[in-house]
């Protein structure tokens, strides 16, 4: 058996991705030096971006079964360091694509990241639920999908995906999404807090300061699809996501009843203010199928918060704006959607073929399938000289 060669090595560790960035590590500068032995014997530093880097586990495990699939390597020696400040420099180049100042790089004319914030008009409607369950769903439909836990008081999103304890990875001042188990990457304010349990108490300009942060401190690479869950009603960060991202579109997430629906249109009506595209209705609670009937064979709907909610949210909005605000979807009561929220495990996951779930993976393929309009979208055109 021939001995391998560097080359042959090096090709080898290009198939790794960092699991934070998802970007070849070859390419971001983390492989430091690679020897091979006369034996087969392989030897590879790999350096860290910062000290106890929290998935040095799977580098590991990536980088050894990568170079000893490589023909000829009979073992591998992987030691892990850590860059420099001169080497995290040249790292937070790399990712910034050269640029000093970091923009959000979702409101440039040449990004192709479809942005969906999903509001509500008040709180307890399940908006956060759906959010995680859309960015499930879409993952599973094999997009790159990101998640930014836009309410700042209620941060419950990290909780809901299973990373609740889970810090971002920060080189220097750029910050990496936190990486989980399906695919999706998020941040939330929580993540950046000392401890969990701190309470954020902050006003207008600290809450725009946020927000921003987490669209233009935070790497997130190529993503196909950004979701935003914002806090509910028609506050400081909904008027920021306007001024920031105004290509966004907004997805209003509501229940059945009167008064739930009367608030969710002034949530709408706030997204049409900042000239946002409202996208359409999820109407969450819409009713809790009979058990004794379904054992029977027979479907019998328990509307508990009534009916016709998103309906009415629907025809509002769009008989105000001039333009078809569609009922996206109607989510059934499912016990199984809460106690999945609670111990981070999804129902579009647990438990796929529940009524709830393919609810809301019908709304997620309606939303990926958009094409994108030119609603906001600034072209970067100039009037010609006469």
């Amino acid at each position: 058996m021939s001995t391998p060669s560097v080359e042959q090595v090096t090709a080898a560790l290009a198939t790794v991705n960092d699991p934070e960035i998802k970007r070849p590590i070859t390419e971001l500068g983390m492989v430091d030096t690679v020897d091979v032995a006369d034996d087969g014997t392989v030897s590879v530093r790999v350096l860290l971006t910062v000290a106890g880097c929290p998935l040095k586990d799977t580098i590991n495990r990536d980088v050894t079964a990568a170079v000893s699939a490589v023909e000829g390597v009979t073992s591998v020696d992987l030691t892990l360091g850590v860059m420099d400040e001169e080497q995290r420099k040249t790292l937070r180049e790399t990712l910034g694509g050269g640029q000093a100042q970091r923009e959000i790089p979702f409101a440039q004319p040449g990004s192709l990241t479809k942005v969906f914030a999903i509001a509500s008009g008040k709180g307890g409607v399940g908006k956060s639920s759906v959010t995680v369950n859309l960015a499930l769903a879409m993952a599973g439909q094999g997009l790159k999908v990101g998640v930014v836990d836009a309410d700042i008081y209620g941060h419950s999103v990290p909780a809901m995906l299973g990373v609740a304890d889970a810090r971002p990875t920060q080189v220097d001042d750029l910050i990496m999404p936190v990486p989980t188990a399906s695919g999706v990457s998020v941040i939330s304010i929580g993540m950046l807090k000392p401890r969990r349990d701190q309470v954020v108490a902050w006003r207008g300009p600290m809450l725009d300061r946020a927000l921003v942060q987490m669209l233009s401190d935070v790497f997130w690479g190529d993503l196909d699809v950004l979701l935003l869950d914002l806090p509910p009603g028609t506050g400081d960060v909904a008027i920021s996501l306007g001024q920031h991202l105004p290509g966004a579109e907004v997805v209003v997430v509501t229940t059945p009843q009167e008064a739930a629906a009367e608030v969710a249109e002034r949530a709408g009506t706030m997204a049409s203010m900042m000239h946002q595209r409202v996208v359409g209705v999820v109407e969450n609670m819409s009713y809790l199928p009979c058990p004794h009937c379904a054992e029977e064979g027979r479907e019998h709907r328990l509307e508990i918060f009534g009916s016709g909610g998103g309906e009415r949210v629907a025809s509002t909005l769009g008989a105000r704006f001039g333009y078809d605000v569609p009922v996206l979807g109607s989510v059934p009561i499912d016990p199984s959607l809460r106690e999945g929220g609670d111990v981070g495990k999804p129902i579009v996951e647990s438990d796929p073929t529940a009524p709830a779930a393919v609810a809301l993976a019908k709304v997620a393929s309606t939303l990926s399938g958009r094409g994108r309009g030119l609603a906001g979208m600034q072209l970067g055109l100039s009037p010609a000289g006469r």
